[in-house]
């Protein structure tokens, strides 16, 4: 399957089953190795509003930041995705999501201020 065949696919599914966090996050997966990233963002971003506590969305769209460029963003992703493992009770990836946002900060990246 190609990457736009998989791209048509997924958006099948999201027409059918808008509010399914789990086709939202296969959009953006999609998007991403298709290498649009700033699709990609938009989509993490839009799946973080309306499934705050779906915490792989945080990892992808720090990650997806980073790549992009954007530290200071990612960051304040990697620590909303770790409110949101601590609130599901998922210790593994709040220690994931944890290390993601050491390291930026190891790296002299701090997020953005008020």
């Amino acid at each position: 399957m190609t990457p736009e065949q998989r791209l048509a696919a997924v958006r099948s599914q999201l027409e059918k089953r808008p509010d399914d966090p789990f086709v939202r996050y296969a959009l953006a997966m999609a998007l991403r190795s298709a290498g649009d990233l700033a699709a990609a963002v938009a989509e993490f971003r839009e799946l973080a509003r309306r499934s705050p506590d779906y915490v792989p969305t945080y990892l992808m769209l720090g990650q997806v930041l980073e790549a992009r460029g954007d530290g200071a963003s990612a960051l304040v992703a990697y620590e909303a995705g770790r409110a949101a493992a601590v609130r599901r009770g998922d210790g593994h990836a709040e220690r994931e999501l944890a290390a993601a946002a050491e390291e930026l900060r190891a790296r002299g990246i701090r997020g953005p201020t008020a």
